[in-house]
């Protein structure tokens, strides 16, 4: 019976998710407060699940809230904008150069780990570019996407922040073995882009212009502000730039707890920037909404979690699921979820995929010994360079809409690539131990 109730739980949660008829705080919320009664628990006990589960999340929550302003203000400022232009400005007529570009360009613009953030900034400033050039903006469109995919597995951009949070883990911890399969990612972009590049400047010499089915002229269909210049610190780039490197180094050596470094990198940025209170304050208040947004998520999944494991949900469904399946595939479940971790983007939202999948993956594989980080890491690089092909991605749309394109056509061109860009970094993953 409680197997039957966390199933319906979980799959309830994913469906309304799916669907989109909740949010992901009404489901994380109600949903496992309505299955806990169900399964009989009292509101003594339910209350202590939540406090437990609450307690496990609060750092990555914390970690998340001062991350996402500490970056919104570096953005504010104008931290990255001069670094984009020079890179679409030197790319200028040279196919080859602009796709190359577009690839280096996206990855720099997720920095900040915010899929809309990448898409304003670099939408408006390639468009013209692939216009002029007769290039094809879906092109564009998968460069940006995969380039923002890798630069997803930093610990404040979504996926490796949801995993930690449901291991009651640090993402700093989760993040730095991933380094390497960030490098060997961003290398190989490089390298794809320049393969598309020369496919597409020969493409063009063959029949000029735009495709054939892409032969409308290609205008952003969101007119975009420019950078706001009461907010841009152009004499302050250079130790703008050095309190951002201060800030990455110290989470890569892990000197302090990620939280408090973000509150103190916020701090900085801050004063050096915005030293009116005033000005500080409506600096924050522009970014909080997305701030307390994501920390509102991480925090009612700890609830979702602590009734899952108090109730003994999670570990009921493990137990019937190993009877259930093939004694073959059970020890392999979790790199089969991870090959197959794309596609199930275009199935499952971020939070069904991270708080619904992957605890029951992880339970049903330990049951073979398999390292709770494998679980994990296969299904993150399974699945975070499809981020920005999922429908239920609010970025993935803004992007479609600044650049005039369709769903549809975006998927057609770019999902075999994307996922089997995807299955090359697991296949890089396996012989440097993290997916054992």
């Amino acid at each position: 019976m409680l197997t039957l109730i966390g199933l319906l739980t979980v799959l309830t949660i994913v469906l309304l998710l799916v669907l989109r008829k909740v949010t992901p705080i009404v489901g994380l919320t109600l949903i496992p407060f309505c299955g806990a009664v169900l399964a009989g628990f009292g509101f003594d006990e339910i209350g202590a699940f939540f406090t437990t589960g609450l307690g496990s999340v609060v750092q990555v929550a914390t970690m998340f809230i001062f991350a996402i302003i500490f970056f919104g203000v570096l953005q504010d400022a104008g931290l990255f904008n001069p670094l984009v232009r020079f890179l679409v400005k030197i790319s200028g007529g040279n196919v080859i150069s602009v796709a190359i570009g577009t690839a280096i360009v996206g990855m720099l613009a997720h920095l900040d780990g915010a899929g809309a953030t990448t898409f304003l900034l670099t939408i408006p400033a390639l468009l013209p570019l692939y216009k002029r050039l007769g290039m094809n903006p879906y092109l564009m469109m998968m460069l940006l996407a995969t380039g923002a995919g890798i630069l997803n597995l930093m610990p404040w951009a979504g996926p490796v922040g949801r995993a930690a949070a449901v291991f009651e883990m640090d993402p700093i911890d989760v993040w730095q073995p991933l380094i390497p399969v960030q490098a060997v990612g961003a290398v190989l972009l490089v390298v794809f882009a320049g393969l598309f590049g020369i496919r597409e400047k020969r493409r063009i010499a063959k029949g000029g212009g735009m495709p054939v089915e892409d032969d409308s002229p290609y205008e952003p269909a969101v007119d975009t502000a420019p950078e706001d210049a009461e907010l841009v610190r152009p004499k302050l780039l250079w130790l703008n730039f050095v309190v951002f490197l201060a800030v990455l180094t110290s989470l890569v050596t892990g000197i302090l707890p990620s939280a408090y470094i973000f509150m103190l990198g916020l701090g900085v940025v801050l004063l050096l920037n915005y030293p009116s209170v005033t000005m500080q304050m409506e600096r924050i208040k522009a970014h909080a909404p997305n701030a307390l947004l994501m920390g509102a998520i991480i925090l009612s999944a700890g609830s979702l979690l602590g009734i899952l494991n108090g109730t003994g949900m999670l570990r009921s469904i493990a137990e019937d699921m190993v009877l259930i399946l093939p004694d073959s595939v059970i020890p392999h479940l979790h790199l089969i979820i991870g090959v197959f971790g794309l596609p199930l983007d275009l199935l499952l939202s971020t939070d069904a995929y991270y708080f619904a999948l992957l605890p029951i993956v992880e339970q049903i594989v330990a049951t073979h010994d398999v390292p709770t980080t494998s679980t994990i890491y296969a299904l993150i690089i399974g699945n975070v360079i499809g981020t920005f092909l999922s429908p239920f991605s609010p970025a993935l749309w803004l992007g479609l809409g600044l650049a005039g394109l369709e769903i549809g056509k975006h998927l057609r061109y770019s999902f075999i690539w994307m996922w089997i860009f995807s299955l090359i970094l697991m296949a890089f993953a396996i012989p440097i131990g993290l997916i054992p």
